[in-house]
């Protein structure tokens, strides 16, 4: 289980492929650096599909602006 403010029952190798997947996309893009790591970043598209949570909610859990998430 793994927990960004609240619980969220997803495993440790999904979210490490799904932030896998990010990365990739982040270097196939060549994209500059991003306030969350691809982990984090993976963690609140993982939170948003289970939980059903808005941008808005995700965001704000995250502690980032709604155009980062």
């Amino acid at each position: 289980m793994l927990f960004y403010r609240a619980a969220v029952d997803l495993s440790r190798p999904t979210l490490k492929y799904v932030a896998g997947i990010v990365r990739r996309h982040r270097r196939a893009i060549r994209s500059r650096w991003r306030l969350l790591n691809p982990g984090q970043q993976a963690l609140l598209a993982l939170v948003h599909l289970r939980k059903g949570e808005t941008f808005v909610e995700a965001a704000a859990g995250f502690g980032v602006s709604v155009a980062t998430a």
